[in-house]
């Protein structure tokens, strides 16, 4: 070691004990300047990478990648031909007697003799009940001896009038007092007729308020009369209905106690009950031997003439996007086409709807997974029915 080495290695140890801070000194770190070499060197050798080709190829190694095409939904469908098919119009009614009156006392007096029963079956003009005639016997006497003297007056006033004696006016009177005399006559003639209660039609004695002895007034219901053969079946036909129906048409009638009977259309009402809108229609069904009650509901199915149209299952029916009902078809493409259709007849099986050409390919599975304008690849299928 040298003396000036040293003097410099004990200067500080002297400072120190003289209580003099040191001063700082910075020298250079090898190793940080081997770090700055190494950094360069890796920045050029990621622009070299980068400029050689392999991450930015040239356009003749560049492969093209190419999507294959969607293939088409397959779907099944049904060819399906238009057929004709006969419409029905179908209505709930209640039978009703084909006639219906009530039994009225035509003049007052006491009940002589009844002659039918409640229940039973009366002809036409058969006696029900007859009104004591005593009375009536007592004003026939009288009015015949009036008649007698009046025709009499008559004659007497004629002969003179022809001998001068008596004048036109004593003629005229007697011919006046004559007829008011033949009109007495007819009017007792008359009572003696309403003494008699009859029956105004064939038909069955529902009701009977008459009894031996009894004493009735002038117009008083005495009881009541219905004929049921036959029978008339009444229905009540909407307004958007009516023009299907007409006089004349057949139908059948189906009765609640399983009775089923063919009728015929014999009324159709020309004006809407207001509270209901709906219009009056009667068919009417032959009942022989009143077998069918009147007042019990039935059920009338009338024919309503034929349309073409397909038969179809419920479960292929759909909606648009505007709430139309309808069904989606494939054409001769294979595109899908929707078709609004309308129900012209509901059956256990399937329904009847309008709206399609005459002969359609018929989507029955898959319909829900395509749309109007779409390429689909049919398969055929079956519709369910």
């Amino acid at each position: 070691m040298t003396t000036d080495e040293t003097t410099a290695e004990a200067a500080p140890a002297t400072s120190q004990r003289e209580g003099v801070p040191k001063p700082l000194e910075f020298r250079s770190d090898k190793g940080a300047s081997r770090s700055t070499w190494i950094a360069g060197l890796l920045v050029v050798l990621i622009v070299g990478w980068m400029g050689s080709g392999i991450v930015l190829p040239s356009e003749d190694e560049v492969e093209t990648v190419t999507r294959e095409a969607p293939k088409p939904v397959t779907v099944a469908v049904e060819t399906s031909n238009a057929q004709a098919v006969t419409q029905f119009y179908q209505a709930e009614g209640q039978a009703l007697p084909d006639r219906d009156t009530l039994l009225r006392a035509e003049t007052s007096g006491d009940v002589a003799e009844v002659l039918v029963a409640k229940g039973q079956d009366v002809a036409a003009g058969e006696v029900i009940a007859r009104l004591d005639p005593s009375n009536n016997l007592a004003d026939a006497n009288r009015a015949a001896e009036e008649l007698v003297r009046a025709q009499r007056e008559f004659d007497n006033a004629e002969q003179l009038l022809g001998r001068g004696v008596a004048t036109q006016d004593r003629v005229t009177q007697a011919r006046a007092a004559l007829a008011t005399a033949q009109a007495q006559v007819t009017a007792v003639e008359q009572a003696a007729k309403a003494l008699i209660i009859t029956a105004p039609f064939e038909g069955r004695i529902e009701t009977l308020d008459l009894d031996p002895q009894e004493f009735v007034s002038a117009g008083a219901t005495v009881g009541r009369l219905v004929d049921i053969t036959p029978l008339t079946v009444a229905i009540q036909v909407p307004q958007q209905s009516l023009t299907r129906l007409e006089v004349g048409q057949p139908a059948t009638v189906r009765f609640i106690t399983g009775e089923e009977r063919a009728g015929t259309v014999t009324f159709v009402g020309t004006s809407a009950a207001a509270e209901t809108r709906t219009f009056l229609a009667e068919i009417e069904v032959a009942n022989e031997n009143a077998a069918i009650p009147a007042g019990i509901s039935a059920e009338v199915i009338i024919p309503t003439g034929q349309v073409t149209a397909h038969f179809l299952s419920p479960s292929i029916v759909s909606l648009d996007t505007e709430g139309s009902l309808g069904v989606k078809t494939v054409d001769a493409n294979d595109v899908v086409s929707f078709y609004p259709i309308q129900v012209v007849l509901a059956q256990i099986d399937g329904i009847w709807v309008t709206g399609l050409p005459e002969t359609v390919d018929i989507i029955t599975v898959g319909q829900g997974f395509v749309n109007t304008g779409e390429t689909v690849s049919p398969a055929a299928g079956e519709t369910g029915e």
